[in-house]
C-alpha cells in the first residue's frame, strides 16, 4: 500500500496563547461533518495540555477551527499525570465520548511515568471531565512505569484493547531510553481492565520501544499502525496485519512511506492514526521531535 503525503495540517505556534509548540499524538474522531483531531499541545516548559482541531472530511489538510481553550489539564500536584495529558485513544459511547490519555509524572530515579487514565464528554467532545484522579491502567508489578491504552475498539461483543506497557529504561549515551512494547486485553466496559495483558508485539532487532498501536479492521482482518525506535533511529512508521487480533505478521516494507530530504517530517514520524472515509483512508501522524511543528496527513492510494 502506498500512501501520498499531504503535508502539514496544523501547527500551533502562533495560534494558541496556551501552547508554544507541538501537536502531538494526534487522534481522531469522526463526527457527522467534520473529523475532530485531539492532540497534546506543549507550553514553554514542554508540559502539554490537551485540544483539539477540526479539519474537513473531504480534505483533511483544510483546517475548520480549533479549541481556543485546552479540553483536558494536567492533574493535581503528586497525581499521575500533574507534569502533562495527551491524547491517546478516542470513542463515541452512545451520547458521551471516552477520551483516553496518557498522563506523565516526573521521576527522580526514572525520567519519567506515564500511565493511562479517561476523561469523559456529555457534550460532543467539547468539554471532558476527568472520570478519576488516579489512573484507570494502574501500575502493576509487570508494568509499573508505562500503561497507556491507544486503541479501544467494540468487537464481537466486547472491548479489546491495544495497548504499551512495560517497566525500565535502557543507557544509551548522555540519557535513558524508555523499554515498552504492545500488548493486548479485553474489558467488559472500557472502563476496567485486567491486572495484566498479553503480550502481542515485541520489540525487532536493536528496537527499544515499539508503540502507538493504532489498530483498525477491515477486509476482515486487524491492521495495526505503530511507531518503532533504535537507540540510533528516532521513531518510524511501521505496519503489522493480524487475522484475529492477537497473533500479529509485522510487514513494514508493506506501508510505502517516503521521507522527504526536508520539512516537518524529515527526520522521523510517529504516533499513526488511521480513519477511512467516504472520501479515502487517511493517516495523521507526526513529524520531528515528536510533532514540534504539529502534525501531518497522508492518504492511502487506491
Amino acid at each position: 500500500m502506498k500512501w501520498e503525503k499531504l503535508g502539514l495540517v496544523f501547527n500551533p505556534a502562533g495560534k494558541l496563547s496556551w501552547a508554544s509548540n507541538t501537536a502531538l499524538q494526534p487522534t481522531p474522531l469522526i463526527l457527522e461533518d467534520r473529523i475532530r483531531v485531539y492532540a497534546g499541545f506543549r507550553d514553554q516548559n514542554g508540559i502539554s495540555r490537551i485540544g483539539w482541531v477540526d479539519v474537513d472530511k473531504n480534505d483533511p489538510t483544510t483546517v475548520l477551527q480549533f479549541s481556543t481553550n485546552p479540553v483536558l489539564e494536567p492533574g493535581l500536584p503528586g497525581t499521575f499525570d500533574d507534569n502533562g495529558v495527551v491524547p491517546s485513544a478516542v470513542v463515541a459511547r452512545g451520547d458521551e465520548v471516552y477520551l483516553y490519555y496518557a498522563g506523565y509524572q516526573l521521576g527522580i530515579n526514572v525520567r519519567f511515568l506515564v500511565l493511562g487514565g479517561l476523561a469523559i464528554s456529555k457534550d460532543g467532545g467539547n468539554t471532558f471531565q476527568r472520570y478519576s484522579h488516579v489512573p484507570i491502567l494502574e501500575r502493576t508489578h509487570k508494568e509499573f512505569l508505562f500503561r497507556v491504552i491507544h486503541t479501544v475498539m467494540y468487537d464481537n461483543g466486547k472491548w479489546k484493547v491495544w495497548y504499551g506497557g512495560g517497566n525500565h529504561f535502557i543507557n544509551s549515551g548522555t540519557k535513558t531510553l524508555p523499554v515498552y512494547d504492545i500488548r493486548y486485553m479485553e474489558s467488559e466496559d472500557g472502563i476496567h481492565f485486567p491486572v495484566q495483558g498479553t503480550t502481542v508485539l515485541g520489540n525487532g532487532v536493536g528496537e527499544h520501544r515499539v508503540g502507538r498501536p493504532y489498530v483498525i479492521k477491515r477486509n476482515g482482518s486487524y491492521e495495526m499502525y505503530f511507531g518503532a525506535s533504535t537507540p540510533e533511529q528516532p521513531y518510524r512508521l511501521a505496519f503489522a496485519r493480524s487475522a484475529d487480533g492477537l497473533v500479529w505478521e509485522r510487514e513494514d516494507s508493506a506501508l510505502d512511506l517516503a521521507y522527504p530530504d526536508d520539512g516537518f517530517d524529515s527526520e522521523m514520524s510517529a504516533y499513526p492514526a488511521v480513519v477511512t472515509l467516504n472520501s479515502g483512508t487517511f493517516m495523521f501522524y507526526n513529524g520531528n521531535q515528536y510533532g514540534r511543528e504539529g502534525f501531518g496527513v497522508a492518504r492511502l492510494i487506491p
